[in-house]
Parts: C-alpha cells; sequence; structure tokens
C-alpha cells in the first residue's frame, strides 16, 4: 500500500445546531478562559512565527496529505509556540556559556539563527506530523511520507531525526501540543448560531468562514494593520501602540467574531445585523470592534470597505450567552 495518503480521507461535513445547549455552554466557557488565560500570558514575541511564508509552507503540505482542515491551524500553533520557546531557552543558554571578553548580543543571535536556520524546515514538518496524530487515526502523516518529501528538498534526514525532532519539540511544550486554535473558536460559535436559529444557510457559511481565516492566516500582518489603524483612528501608531495591540491580533474569540460576521456580510448582508447582533450577546464584543474587523477583512478580501448596517430580523431571546467575563 502507498505511504501517501488518498483523498477518499475527508471528514464529512459538518452539521450546526444538533448539540445540546447546556454542551455548547460548558465548551464556550472553557474556550473563552483558555483565550483570556493564554492572552494574560502572552509572550513579547507572539507571532514572530506566523509570517505568510510560514502559514503558506504549512497549508500547502496540509493540503498534498490531505488533512483535516484543523490540522493546519493546530501546526501552525504549535509550531509558534515551539520555535518561541526554543528560542527563548537557546539564547539564554547561548548568553550562559559566553565569557565576559566574548562579543555581545549580535554574536549570540547570529549564533542562535544558525542553529535554527539547520533544523527549521525538519522542525516545521514534526509539527505538521504532530498536529496530524491530533486529527483522525486514518490521517497521521507516518515516517516514510515525510522522509520522501524532505528528500524531495535535498534533506537527508533519518527516521531516528523525525522522532527525536518530535520529541524536543514535545519536550519543550511539556506535552502540552493540543493548543487551542482559531478553528475551534469558528466552529463552536457556528454551532451556538446553528442553536439560536440564524437564518442563513450554516453550510454556506462555514465553507465561507474556511475560505475567509485561510485568507486571514496568509494576510495576517497587513489586515492586522489595517485594524489598528483603523481602531486608533490614525495612519502611524506609535510602537507604544504596537506593543500594546500584540494581545488583539492573538485573540482567537475576536478573531473568529470577526470571520464569522465577515462571512455573514458577504453571503447575505441583509442578515448581516442579525448575526452580528447574536455575536455581540454571544462573546460580549462591542459591534464596533466586530464592525472594524469586518472592514479590515473586507479590504483586503473581496475590495468592499463598507459593511452596511440592515435591520436585524430576529429578536435576541433565548441566546446562549455564557458569561465570559
Amino acid at each position: 500500500m502507498s505511504s501517501e495518503p488518498v483523498s477518499r480521507f475527508r471528514t464529512p461535513e459538518p452539521v450546526f445546531g444538533v448539540v445540546a445547549p447546556e454542551i455548547i455552554e460548558d465548551t464556550l466557557i472553557c474556550l473563552a478562559t483558555e483565550n483570556e488565560q493564554y492572552l494574560n500570558e502572552l509572550s513579547d514575541q507572539a507571532g514572530c512565527f506566523k509570517e505568510t511564508q510560514i502559514v503558506e509552507f504549512v497549508f500547502l503540505l496540509c493540503e498534498k496529505w490531505f488533512l483535516d482542515q484543523s490540522a493546519r491551524y493546530q501546526a501552525v500553533e504549535i509550531f509558534e509556540r515551539f520555535m518561541i520557546k526554543h528560542v527563548e531557552e537557546s539564547y539564554n543558554s547561548i548568553k550562559k556559556s559566553r565569557t565576559n571578553n566574548e562579543q555581545g548580543e549580535d554574536n549570540i543571535w547570529g549564533t542562535l539563527k544558525a542553529r535554527m536556520c539547520d533544523t527549521f524546515v525538519l522542525r516545521l514538518v514534526s509539527c505538521i506530523q504532530l498536529a496530524s496524530k491530533l486529527s483522525f487515526h486514518y490521517s497521521i502523516i507516518n515516517n516514510n511520507t515525510v522522509l520522501k518529501f524532505l528528500q524531495s528538498l535535498d534533506y537527508s534526514y533519518t527516521k531516528q531525526n523525525l522522532v527525536e525532532s518530535e520529541l524536543a519539540i514535545l519536550k519543550a511544550l511539556c506535552f502540552q501540543i493540543n493548543v487551542p486554535t482559531p478553528f475551534a473558536y469558528v466552529e463552536l460559535l457556528l454551532e451556538v448560531l446553528g442553536h439560536n436559529g440564524c437564518l442563513l444557510p450554516m453550510k454556506q457559511l462555514h465553507k465561507m468562514c474556511m475560505h475567509l481565516l485561510d485568507l486571514t492566516y496568509l494576510m495576517r500582518n497587513i489586515i492586522y494593520d489595517t485594524l489598528l489603524k483603523i481602531s486608533i483612528e490614525n495612519s502611524t501608531p506609535s510602537e507604544l501602540q504596537i506593543a500594546k495591540f500584540l494581545s488583539v491580533k492573538e485573540d482567537f474569540m475576536l478573531l473568529a467574531v470577526g470571520i464569522i460576521s465577515t462571512s455573514a456580510f458577504i453571503l447575505s448582508p441583509e442578515y448581516w445585523n442579525q448575526v452580528v447582533e447574536h455575536l455581540n450577546c454571544i462573546t460580549g464584543i462591542t459591534t464596533q470592534s466586530i464592525l472594524e474587523f469586518s472592514y479590515a477583512i473586507l479590504k483586503h478580501s473581496v475590495g468592499t470597505t463598507n459593511p452596511r448596517k440592515n435591520k436585524g430580523t430576529r429578536s435576541s431571546e433565548n441566546y446562549v450567552v455564557p458569561p465570559t467575563k
């Protein structure tokens, strides 16, 4: 049997609005708590390893290997967390080994950069392989598949190297690799909308959300740069404003809300106000914040930059609204 995964192992289309309300509420509270905890412990280097080239590499390789769509986001987030931890630990280790007579910061970073470049692609592929193991068992990417790919890039790694690479990532993250992703937040909020009787067709909305989530990850810097300038009403943000905005860029709940709102506007502008009202009630995120995020995404996707405010078509009674604060 060929070691390459085959396309018939696609996951079925999601079904929304069928999960019990108490399960939805508990899950939403859990995700909101995880999101808040992550933002409270945010590294100053967060987002450094979500550059377009890295995200594109992960997305294309996951597509080549027919991985579930959630796996691509899992791989990006695992890689991000690992690299930040790896860089911090390596830097401290090199710094301690230096004597006072040796060169300073520039020399340390030069040594560190050389070390990272040697294993960068290997670590990236290992994160994808680990993400596949968190997905469905039939989608696990085996070592033969990985070696074949790395050999096509003229790398000469062995299976032992692959095992050691995965183990290095697992140890660095204390084996906590089942990290939250914006994909999970989007699907959960869609489940809530389905339960609350959103009039938009959920399958089409889900499909559009997945397209826009991909796009937002690939155009992350430019979209969030637009959002920052909108929020401060200034085209030249200060370094302090940029630093404080980091928590906005890493807020998965805000990202999920923005993705769903924008998708609803593209599909059915007449229901956009209704969806925004739902999302505001569910998450507590203000309609102004939702509007600004939708503006930023639309500007760099379909070119439309003015989500119209339309009259809502349904009251906000019987929402699933867990306390997220």
